[in-house]
């Protein structure tokens, strides 16, 4: 990626910060909607909104080759304090296009107002409800980029404690699998890296695991956050149990602060003997399949093939 465009994009970008006022974080949150609305791609594809259980929902169908029979589930990503339906729809519309399967988002309940596990009850709930009677689960695949990679993780994590139906895959953009911020990529790509930066991410750390308010004067951050056990695998999925997790097909940017994460992800499922995929984009950064670049395009074509070999040629 070349210095101009990383430029371009800092200059923009409306992540990039340190910690935020609480009237920051309502601009953030408008902010991060309105470039949702702003990139999605117009047309082929019909939009329906519904809710369950108050949680407002949407249902992304490919007005072309759509096969009904297989589904996906979608967890945006923020930091899991930004990001709505509007964010969403990015993605949501781009899979949906890319597979021919009906994809749905939902605006899960955002920290510092609703910390953890407030999130996962949501995703929990709109999987149940997809699964009740409309999608068998190993039809349905579970995808989320950055904190909604780190849900799509989670809730995977809690289904098989459960000893229930499993999603048939995972979709990961850039997920966001360690909370303790500890990974070299944080430091190796820090100036490279023009969409996240290391405080923005502790802060949502922060924000979900106690429901931390948004203080750019709170000199106890880093303790707090040590209290918080960002470790924990209800947390930090890398650290939980990764036997017996279904294919996973994680996307990254090899300028992403967290490009450790996935790479660790994929390393430790490999490890317990599943199956997992790392496509790494040399020229991309953290979930830069949002963008609408033509490395962005490459990667739903490609993402396209590995859903078509997984579901059709399996």
């Amino acid at each position: 990626m070349g210095q101009r465009l990383i430029k371009a994009l800092k200059a923009i970008n409306f992540i990039s910060g340190k910690n935020m006022t609480e009237e920051e974080l309502i601009k953030h949150r408008r902010m991060v909607d309105w470039v949702g609305s702003m990139a999605t791609p117009k047309g082929d594809v019909k939009i329906r909104k519904f809710s369950v259980n108050g949680i407002p929902c949407e249902a992304v169908r490919p007005e072309f080759a759509h096969n009904p029979q297989y589904g996906i589930l979608y967890a945006h990503g923020g930091g899991y304090f930004a990001g709505g339906l509007d964010y969403a729809r990015v993605l949501a519309v781009k899979m949906a296009l890319a597979t021919g399967f009906t994809t749905y988002s939902f605006a899960y309940r955002l920290a510092p107002e609703h910390p953890y596990p407030a999130a996962l009850e949501d995703g929990e709930a709109v999987w149940e409800y997809l699964t009740k009677d409309k999608y068998l689960p190993e039809k349905l695949i579970l995808a989320g980029d950055s904190a909604g990679g780190n849900l799509a993780l989670c809730l995977t994590q809690k289904l098989k404690v459960q000893n229930r139906a499993l999603p048939q895959s995972l979709i990961l953009f850039s997920p966001w699998t360690d909370m303790t911020g500890t990974a070299v990529s944080y430091e190796t790509n820090k100036d490279i890296d023009p969409i996240l930066t290391r405080d923005y991410v502790m802060c949502g750390a922060g924000a979900y695991t106690s429901g931390m308010r948004f203080d750019p004067d709170n000199e106890n951050k880093e303790a707090e956050l040590a209290e918080a056990d960002l470790a924990d695998p209800k947390f930090s999925p890398l650290y939980g149990d990764l036997t017996g997790m279904p294919p996973v097909y994680i996307m990254a940017g090899r300028n992403g602060i967290l490009l450790d994460d996935s790479i660790r992800l994929r390393d430790s499922i490999i490890e317990a003997g599943g199956k997992a995929h790392l496509d790494i984009e040399d020229n991309g950064w953290h979930v830069y399949q949002q963008m609408p670049i033509p490395i962005a395009a490459k990667a739903m074509k490609r993402l396209a093939k590995h859903v078509s070999e997984m579901i059709y040629k399996s």
